[in-house]
């Protein structure tokens, strides 16, 4: 696995726009109750949104500014670390999620390297849960998962069912 180094350029989060954001929550539907995370936090837009539907969120975030404003929004958890340490502990201490949304720094290979890394920790998506990527039109996902792919301008959201017959991870 390739190593990248921090998913944020000096601070800076590229939050989800909000048509990105408003066609993500239509097509995920009803959330109360479900297990949420949210890899590449960022702002916590995408958290707060899954938060005010009923989900309960965990938010993953490296930078270290990111993290202290996401906690003053309250309504979840976030968590300060690197996505690569966070994912093998999450599966190690039997945490699962219906629903594992990303969005990581555009065309810096991390699709793949998320992938690959959920793969090996296929129990951090829970039964009959989801993997949606947020990622640029130049950054296709690899063939082959049975993505469900919509774009919006540069930006793609695939839907990945991970446990998908033929397909998924």
């Amino acid at each position: 696995m390739a190593r990248r180094g921090s998913h944020q350029a000096a601070g800076r989060a590229r939050p989800t726009s909000g048509k990105v954001l408003q066609a993500l929550f239509n097509i995920l539907g009803p959330l109360e109750g479900v297990d949420f995370l949210d890899l590449f936090a960022g702002s916590g837009r995408v958290s707060v949104e899954a938060a005010s539907r009923g989900a309960r969120v965990t938010a993953v975030e490296v930078d270290r500014r990111c993290c202290e404003a996401m906690r003053t929004l309250g309504g979840f958890r976030v968590v300060q670390g690197d996505v690569r340490r966070f994912i093998p502990r999450a599966a190690r201490e039997g945490d699962s999620y219906g629903v594992v949304f990303a969005d990581p720094p555009y065309c810096m290979g991390w699709v793949e390297e998320l992938l690959e890394l959920l793969r090996g920790n296929r129990t951090v998506v829970a039964p009959g849960g989801l993997v949606v990527l947020e990622h640029s039109v130049r950054e296709p996902i690899p063939e082959g998962l049975g993505a469900d792919s919509r774009v919006y301008g540069e930006t793609v959201l695939s839907f990945v069912d991970p446990f998908r017959e033929g397909g998924g991870l």
